[in-house]
C-alpha cells in the first residue's frame, strides 16, 4: 500500500474559481503535497492520460474537456492516500457524492466534477509520473 496519491484540478474548478478552496481543503485533510504544477494539456496530452477510457463513449468529449482549460496537478502524501483522498473527494457523480466532499462541494455535473483522483496506488504512481519528474517530487 502505498502513503502517495495523484490529483488533478479540473478546468471547470479553475474556471469556477475554486483551486485555492480545494487545495485547503486537501491541506486541512492531513496531505502532506509533495509536487505541484498548473499546466494546460494539449489534446494530445489529455488523450495520453486518458488513454485507458479510449473505447469508452465518453473518451472524445472526455479528453475535449481536459484540454479546455488550465489544470492544477498534484501529487499528494498521507498514510493510505488513495483510499483517503478517493473519500475526500467523493463519488464521481457529485449528485451522489457524500455531504462536505470536494466533488459535493464543488462539481457541477459528472462531466465536470472538479477533481481527479487515482483509483489504485499503481495508477496513483502512474498519472503522479506523467505529470512530474522525481526532481519535481519533494
Amino acid at each position: 500500500m502505498s502513503n502517495r496519491t495523484f490529483t488533478m484540478i479540473k478546468p471547470d474548478a479553475m474556471k469556477n474559481g475554486h483551486a485555492g478552496a480545494i487545495l485547503d481543503r486537501i491541506v486541512k485533510e492531513g496531505f502532506r503535497v509533495v509536487a505541484l504544477k498548473q499546466t494546460k494539456l494539449s489534446a494530445e496530452k489529455a488523450g495520453e492520460f486518458y488513454a485507458v477510457h479510449k473505447e469508452r463513449p465518453f473518451y472524445g468529449e472526455l479528453v475535449s474537456f481536459m484540454s479546455s482549460g488550465v489544470i492544477i496537478a498534484a501529487i499528494l502524501e498521507k498514510d493510505n492516500a488513495v483510499a483517503a483522498f478517493r473519500k475526500l473527494i467523493g463519488a464521481t457523480n457529485p449528485a451522489q457524492a457524500e455531504e462536505g466532499t470536494i466533488r459535493k462541494l464543488f462539481a457541477t455535473s459528472l462531466g465536470e466534477n472538479a477533481v481527479h483522483g487515482s483509483d489504485s496506488d499503481e495508477n496513483a504512481a502512474i498519472e503522479g509520473s506523467f505529470f512530474f519528474s522525481g526532481l519535481e517530487q519533494f
